[in-house]
């Protein structure tokens, strides 16, 4: 079977977020750190979602939803860096991560929306 490549980079995203997670409330930091662990692996989770959909709107649905969760960790992941929780470098490299995988999303869902549309 093919790798289905937002599937792969969702789930590596995920587990890379479940560490800085660990990292952060060993360091005493619960609250931005939840917001983080929560949109971050949501990402993943509603791309398998859609993976199975029923339906190509379903679909387009799932991965958008999927695409605002990706939106919110960035953001958690600035708020994080910007306060000094994380460390610069590697907040860095996570944005990073997950500003290619909002492109990617959102290469999906404007594929999907094209294709409903024809």
């Amino acid at each position: 079977m093919k790798e289905n490549i937002i599937i792969t980079k969702s789930k590596e995203f995920a587990l890379r977020i479940i560490k800085a997670y660990k990292y952060l409330i060993q360091h005493n930091e619960y609250v931005m750190s939840k917001q983080m662990l929560r949109s971050g692996t949501s990402i993943g989770a509603n791309v398998k979602e859609a993976v199975r959909a029923q339906t190509t709107p379903d679909f387009i649905s799932k991965m958008n939803y999927a695409l605002k969760e990706a939106s919110e960790t960035e953001y958690w992941i600035e708020l994080l860096v910007e306060s000094e929780y994380l460390d610069r470098n590697a907040g860095n490299s996570m944005k990073k991560d997950c500003v290619e995988l909002i492109r990617i999303l959102t290469s999906i869902v404007n594929s999907a929306k094209t294709n409903l549309n024809k």
